[in-house]
């Protein structure tokens, strides 16, 4: 009788999630950014219905502020998978007027909220399988893993489902949806562990590379036209890589020369600083704090 390891256990835990979605739930969907987490959930997702099709749609919610080498990698993984993309972009959705910026190098990450919304209305999804993980922020430790969304897309962190025994509930009403996270219980390290245990691709970003940024406080921004450096900022070209993809205008990169998944399982262990509490600007304020965000809709 064989014994199951640590990442075993996890990966054994999110596909029988995905399976109870895919049983529970009418039209359920994926969301598949390019990014790490998301290239998990799709070698999970591997695992729990091949040779079939996957059960559901790949959605992705574009905020046109992604890293080029993301999307690339996004749909060349699509297209490996042979599996169905929509893709809707929160550029429509400000030309629709459904959402406002002040310039066009304003942060849309909050944005996504609305048109991921407006996704799920015109597809009837009522279930959406996210990458989110418990560890990432405060907000996000607060959610179940089948976690209620109103009919108008919100969350409500003291109206949640019990889930005694791994037991989990998926019934809705009409207009009201799911956001469930298979690897909730995942930490950073766990991620990058099963990444190497797995042989999984993933973006080149991800990896040491050696790339203009500018300090600011504890942050290295990366120069892009989204994020140009501010008077008396001096340009830096430093070894850096991403621990988490976004938005060009909120992510930043951090100083590492891990270029290969062991030395980044290496650094990831002797980290004291959560992923986003090191690499995303817009979650440093109130006024875009995650849980604010989660209860207007975001993922």
């Amino acid at each position: 009788m064989s014994v199951l390891n640590h990442l075993d256990r996890l990966e054994s835990e999110a596909i029988h999630i995905m399976r109870e979605v895919a049983a529970q739930s009418n039209n359920p969907a994926l969301l598949f950014s390019g990014g790490k987490d998301s290239i998990v959930l799709l070698r999970l997702a591997e695992k729990a219905f091949r040779p079939l099709s996957f059960p559901f749609p790949l959605v992705h919610i574009d905020t046109g502020h992604n890293f080029s080498e993301v999307i690339q990698f996004r749909d060349r993984r699509v297209a490996e998978l042979n599996e169905r993309l929509i893709v809707r972009s929160v550029e429509d959705t400000i030309k629709q007027g459904r959402a406002r910026v002040k310039s066009d190098t304003d942060s849309r990450n909050a944005l996504q909220a609305i048109t991921l919304v407006d996704t799920i209305n015109e597809f009837q999804f009522d279930a959406c399988i996210g990458g989110a993980r418990r560890d990432e922020e405060k907000a996000r430790a607060k959610e179940r893993i089948f976690s209620f969304r109103d009919e108008f897309g919100a969350w409500d962190p003291k109206n949640q489902r019990p889930e005694i025994w791994n037991l989990y509930n998926a019934r809705v009403h009409p207009g009201e949806n799911m956001r469930v996270f298979p690897i909730s219980n995942w930490t950073e390290l766990d991620v990058w562990s099963y990444i190497a245990r797995e042989n999984l691709a993933v973006p080149d970003i991800y990896y040491a590379h050696r790339r203009q940024v500018v300090r600011r406080g504890i942050q290295l921004v990366p120069v892009t036209h989204l994020t140009p450096p501010r008077d008396n900022e001096t340009v830096e070209e430093l070894w850096v890589r991403f621990r988490t993809v976004g938005d060009i205008t909120c992510t930043c990169p951090v100083a590492s020369e891990a270029k290969d998944v062991q030395a980044i399982i290496a650094e990831t262990a002797i980290t004291s600083v959560t992923e986003r509490g090191a690499t995303r600007m817009d979650d440093q304020t109130s006024e875009a704090s995650m849980e604010l965000r989660k209860k207007q809709g975001y993922f």
